[in-house]
């Protein structure tokens, strides 16, 4: 930094440090338009604390999940005087917690004793890729954050009643994508009826932004008490029915034609999941399963043909 300005500068390196970028991603940023170029001072380029605030403000975008496209479009509006403000806080409002709960702390040994008091590394492993356990580093002892305690506290619970770990992990698989798929909807359904008037310009000029970050805060608590409402009715009805069911001593006997739950191994799951993604899981296994069903059956068929004859 030179001592001689009143403004702070800086040398690539020193704005590499300080920003936490690489030379390297700074000069690609500087490419693709993302940063004002340099001003040149004889031999070298000298940067300022605003190219210091536009790499800042790149990588909070970046960690909030937009491309560096988006990011330029952001950017470029901003640059023409239409104001990020809004937008920056739209997106604050949206990044921001879903859910009043608090994440915890738990360490392995307090782990392991609420899941049996036995090791069990692929089960940790598994709830990490799942991103029920978040590793924390630089710990003494092995420590873990839980962002959902309450998803941990049923997990715990289900392996007491004798459900086994890979069996829960399973159907965490399975309700996350039917949950996605909810979510998305809801996100559909108030894009169309509610933000679509706030969405009209890309991006948004900044006084729709502030009005559809205050729209966010309305609707924030609605799709979790509508699923709440929801899952409640289901559940009375359909456990009544069940009950009714193995209570009536009349019950019919389970037909053969009824969908029956098994249980397939975490990495089964995982790499079905990789191939037709979280919705197409059941789908798959239930024709891959016919198929090798129709080949068996043909092969006997052949086998026993070719022992008569």
């Amino acid at each position: 930094m030179s001592e001689q300005s009143a403004q702070p500068e800086y040398r690539i390196e020193d704005l590499a440090h300080h920003s936490g970028a690489t030379v390297r991603t700074i000069r690609a940023y500087q490419d693709r338009g993302l940063l004002p170029r340099p001003e040149r001072r004889g031999r070298s380029n000298v940067y300022g604390d605003a190219h210091l605030a536009r790499l800042r403000q790149i990588a909070d975008l970046l960690d909030r999940g937009y491309t560096l496209a988006s990011i330029k479009e952001l950017l470029e509006a901003w640059d023409t005087g239409r104001g990020l403000g809004g937008v920056l806080g739209l997106v604050a409002e949206v990044h921001g917690p879903w859910t009043d709960e608090q994440a915890d702390r738990i360490s392995r040994a307090e782990l392991e004793a609420r899941f049996g008091g036995t090791p069990d590394e692929a089960a940790v492993l598994e709830a990490v890729e799942l991103g029920v356990l978040e590793p924390l580093p630089g710990r003494e002892t092995e420590e873990y954050l839980v962002p959902s305690p309450q998803e941990l506290a049923v997990a715990a619970e289900l392996y007491a009643s004798g459900v086994p770990l890979g069996a829960i992990t399973g159907h965490l698989r399975e309700l996350r994508g039917q949950v996605e798929h909810i979510a998305s909807r809801f996100l559909e359904f108030t894009t169309e009826h509610v933000f679509a008037r706030y969405l009209e310009h890309r991006p948004p000029t900044d006084a729709d932004a502030h009005e559809a970050a205050t729209m966010v805060r309305r609707l924030r608590p609605l799709a979790q008490q509508t699923v709440d409402a929801e899952l409640a009715r289901a559940m009375r009805l359909l456990a009544t029915r069940h009950l009714q069911l193995h209570l009536s001593p009349d019950a019919p006997p389970a037909r053969d034609d009824e969908p029956r739950p098994v249980a397939l191994p975490a990495a089964t799951v995982r790499a079905v999941q990789d191939l037709v993604g979280p919705e197409g899981v059941a789908v798959f296994v239930t024709a891959a399963a016919e198929r090798e069903v129709h080949k068996r059956t043909l092969d006997s068929l052949a086998s026993s043909r070719h022992i008569n004859g």
